[in-house]
């Protein structure tokens, strides 16, 4: 399975911001685009190998991330000028010849488990696999009665997927591109495929951003603010003082942190969601919603999550108290 990302949009609606960098250079925190992230993902997934489709300003993507990251192996392609999603991830899929794909869009920002998309999608009949997420209304919505307002429900998730802008493709796809010359894939090929019954979807409740408008920008930065994504999900500061430090752990089903220690910082763990178990030297201790546990200082453990797994952590005030023993993921 290789990786393509699109990178090549102009980011208009984005400008100034995008008059000097590609859309997918935008930083969600200081240092860390949404390449960066995108990236990340798929190192974490086991991608080897990726392909960034880039056109304009496409060589400051090259001057950032050359032919590596994190393990990967980068090869660029560089429209001269745009072809449209049809002929872009055609373009991507004649290259990488023989191999499956998993592409994505350059401005997506998202926190799906994508080695079980993979996955799911390599023991499925479908030719190809969509993500798709539950639609959240740009707006408030008002409850009715009968007669009467009921109540208020702010920006709620609406009972409607939308496409999530990240797919899974047998090379085998490439025969359905070859009845269109131009469009968005999403009016050409996918309609063609679903007719056929050849189009699965993968979907999961997790967060997911599509970086359109400056408003877009400042959501996805509010969550990014003492968030630090890892290669099993990310953890984030919620709060810290002289008497202790609060985080969250979102650690995605089927991955688990590196086997380390703290040498001053005694944990409680709150699992507030998931199930799993944390891997000590001599035995393990599993955990489902609801249940506390506490790890002492110099106990070596791991977390594994079986199912996507959310964890508040109360600890002692050392953030940067962690030593590592063991990586299980070459993107760190």
């Amino acid at each position: 399975m290789i990786g393509i990302i699109l990178c090549g949009g102009q980011g208009k609606r984005l400008r100034p911001m995008t008059s000097n960098i590609p859309k997918s250079l935008i930083e969600l925190r200081e240092g860390y685009t949404i390449l960066n992230k995108q990236m990340l993902d798929f190192a974490s997934a086991g991608i080897d190998e990726v392909i960034l489709l880039t056109g304009y300003l496409g060589e400051k993507i090259e001057e950032r991330y050359s032919d590596e990251y994190k393990g990967m192996k980068i090869k660029y392609l560089v429209e001269d000028e745009p072809l449209g999603t049809l002929n872009a991830i055609r373009r991507g899929l004649e290259t990488i010849g023989d191999e499956d794909a998993v592409v994505r869009n350059g401005d997506i920002v998202a926190d799906l488990n994508l080695k079980k998309m993979i996955s799911e999608f390599n023991a499925s009949k479908f030719l190809a696999t969509m993500f798709v997420t539950r639609l959240k209304s740009p707006y408030g919505i008002v409850v009715l009665d009968e007669k009467r307002i009921k109540s208020f429900r702010e920006k709620p998730i609406l009972d409607h997927y939308i496409n999530g802008g990240i797919y899974c493709f047998d090379e085998a796809c490439l025969a359905f591109f070859e009845h269109f010359e131009t469009g968005a894939i999403e009016d050409t090929v996918f309609p063609a495929l679903a007719k056929e019954g050849k189009l699965g979807y993968y979907t999961e409740d997790a967060l997911w951003a599509s970086i359109d408008t400056s408003k877009d920008l400042d959501e996805i930065r509010r969550e990014y603010v003492n968030r630090t994504d890892k290669p099993w999900g990310y953890e984030k500061v919620l709060a810290l003082t002289n008497e202790e430090m609060k985080k969250v752990l979102f650690i995605k089903g089927g991955y688990q942190t590196s086997y380390h220690y703290h040498e001053k910082r005694d944990e409680t763990m709150h699992i507030a969601s998931g199930v799993g178990y944390i891997e000590f030297e001599d035995h393990k201790k599993t955990f489902k919603k609801n249940d506390v546990i506490r790890i002492k200082p110099n106990t070596p453990h791991t977390i594994v999550a079986e199912e996507n797994t959310i964890i508040h952590e109360v600890s002692m005030p050392y953030p940067e108290d962690v030593i590592r023993i063991r990586d299980f993921y070459k993107a760190r």
